[in-house]
C-alpha cells in the first residue's frame, strides 16, 4: 500500500515539473493548453494503473 502511495506522488510531482516546464518553454498558448491535457491524461492513466488493481478491476 505505501509503495502505491510513493508511486502516485512520484508520478503527482512528474507532471508538475512537466506543467512547470510547459508554461515556461511553451510560447504558442493553444499548443500549452493541449500539452498540459496531454500530461493530465497520462498522469491519471498511470494513476489508474496503479490503483485499479487494488480494487480487484483489470
Amino acid at each position: 500500500m505505501i509503495l502505491v502511495l510513493i508511486s502516485i506522488l512520484t508520478i503527482i510531482v512528474v507532471g508538475a515539473i512537466c506543467f512547470w516546464a510547459i508554461d515556461r518553454f511553451a510560447t504558442d498558448r493553444r499548443l500549452a493548453n493541449l500539452l498540459k491535457l496531454l500530461v493530465i491524461l497520462i498522469c491519471l492513466g498511470a494513476i489508474l494503473q496503479r490503483v485499479l488493481p487494488m480494487t480487484g478491476i483489470y
